[in-house]
């Protein structure tokens, strides 16, 4: 029997990917900002015929062909209405509903609207069923074209579904299911940055998928704030349960470097008919501060689900034959450089309290911060700083990510149907590279660009090099620039050189 879902040969663009010429992806997602709205967590993805609609909280959707392209797109409403906190976007005989925290069910004919209001939701089963509001609501269809819905009931209490009237979603029918309750033996549900509160959690973001047979519901824990957020799943024969905890949860689970707090999501089928996982990431700073990452989901032969969490380029879903084999082989080489010993990188500029040195600690919660009359701000970094006893290694390097400050709340929404308020989240910026840190030659210039992102990623042609320089030619000036990442990717080469060079003395070369 397959467990792991079976590669469509047809939907391969590559059998051996190549860097610089296959496309790859990098967490967290590179998500467009458009007009009052930003992907910030709690995110749902719909396949709908081999295209894919993303809504998030944050407002707006995002649409894509092939998964690793992303474009942003207004959802409009009938009257008022908005995208919903923690939305969920489903499919049901033809229509389009979209629901989240504290809303009504709306309905349209197309992903993007515009949506009617339906009313709130009708007969629900109350506190003694877990009915608090519509919270973390999930619309799911199964194969027999039943509708469930699924919620969560807060804090400790659990997970929570019940069926809906095929004829009208917004009533249920039948008896409510308490399908999962918290359980203080599970330690990673437990609230707190360490999961250190006992009899304290936040159950939340239920999903279900019916794989081979095998009902998969999964749901957050601890909450939203901790980087200890994290996804797990129980398993079922019936959409209604009994359901059964997973021997290897939790599932998405990282406290650490630029991808961290990683739950609360989706799980949907690929271009390349492979399951990946879409989740929220935490940042340690600003508070609420999020993004949205994806990787592939791999099935063993017991039909446990795992993910791996990625924070380095991956080949982009159906460009390699074998989803478990996504790194491509990159490896993060600016990381802590600007503070190892006899490193000769080197910043224009630098706020006190803001240091170069944290947009290089692969650490989310700190940022450099550069003088605000720095016309220019350059970062410079020694890929290889080497004491006396060393070699000096070279880098081919070939992507970067940067992230810059500004968290969920950085966004204004507007009201239905109306302008967003003049906002502009528009870096510009040239990454160049040198062997001696005197001539430097231009390898990536973004100093046109004007795609609104506060998270970038991208691919370099493959260059050998011993220094790389982020210089930074324009930014949104309603507030100080602050780079949370400056992260170069690339492979070492088989080339060392001694570790004593002259170095000139202005290297930085401006």
């Amino acid at each position: 029997m397959c467990f792991w879902a079976c590669n469509d040969s047809s939907a391969l663009q590559a059998q051996n990917p190549v860097i610089g010429v296959t496309p790859r992806y990098c967490n967290p997602l590179p998500m467009e900002i458009g007009p009052g709205a930003n992907a910030s967590g709690d995110v749902t993805v719909l396949n709908d015929n081999g295209k894919y609609y993303m809504v998030c909280t944050g407002g707006g959707a995002w649409v894509s062909d092939d998964m690793y392209n992303w474009k942003y797109q207004l959802v409009t409403f009938e009257g008022t209405g908005r995208i919903p906190t923690a939305p969920d976007i489903s499919k049901f005989n033809g229509k389009y509903y979209l629901c989240g925290n504290d809303s009504p069910l709306y309905s349209a004919d197309h992903p993007l609207g515009p949506y009617k209001d339906l009313g709130p939701w009708k007969n629900t089963p109350g506190l003694e069923g877990g009915w608090r509001t519509a919270f973390d609501v999930h619309i799911y269809v199964d194969d027999d074209n039943t509708p469930y819905l699924y919620w969560s009931g807060g804090g400790v209490s659990g997970i929570y579904a019940s069926k809906l009237d095929p004829k009208d979603l917004t009533k249920f029918i039948g008896t409510t299911k308490h399908l999962i309750t918290f359980n203080n033996e599970h330690i990673w549900e437990r609230y707190g940055e360490m999961n250190e509160y006992p009899d304290v959690a936040w159950i939340e973001g239920p999903w279900v998928n019916k794989i081979n047979g095998t009902y998969y519901l999964q749901y957050s824990a601890s909450g939203t704030q901790w980087k200890s957020y994290a996804n797990g799943y129980y398993t079922s024969k019936s959409p209604l349960g009994p359901y059964t905890y997973a021997p290897n949860n939790p599932l998405t689970l990282n406290t650490v470097g630029m991808v961290s707090g990683t739950a609360h999501g989706c799980i949907i089928k690929g271009p390349d008919n492979n399951y990946w996982q879409f989740y929220t990431t935490v940042l340690s700073n600003p508070p609420g501060g999020r993004r949205i990452g994806m990787d592939r989901v791999v099935f063993d032969n017991q039909g446990n689900m795992s993910v791996k969490i990625t924070d380095v380029p991956q080949w982009a879903p159906g460009k390699i034959k074998d989803p478990t084999k996504g790194n491509s082989g990159s490896t993060q080489v600016t990381t802590n450089k600007m503070r190892a010993m006899n490193t000769l990188s080197k910043v224009s500029s630098e706020q006190p309290g803001r240091d170069a040195a944290y947009a290089v600690d692969n650490y989310s919660g700190t940022w450099w911060e550069p003088d605000p009359n720095d016309p220019t701000p350059t970062l410079m970094i020694e890929l290889s700083p080497a004491t006396r006893f060393d070699v000096v290694q070279l880098y081919h390097v070939d992507g970067v990510r940067l992230m810059f400050t500004g968290g969920r709340r950085s966004v204004v929404r507007p009201a239905a149907n109306t302008p967003a308020p003049a906002q502009t989240f528009v870096f510009k910026y040239k990454i160049e590279v040198s062997m001696d840190g005197e001539k430097w030659t231009t390898v990536l210039d973004q100093s046109n660009n004007k795609i609104s992102r506060n998270t970038i990623y991208e691919e370099i042609p493959p260059v050998k090099c011993r220094f790389a320089r982020l210089v930074m030619t324009d930014w949104p000036k309603e507030s100080p620039l602050g780079v949370i990442d400056f992260a170069l990717f690339g492979i070492a080469d088989k080339e060392v050189q001694p570790a004593a060079q002259p170095i000139p003395a202005n290297f930085l070369g401006k």
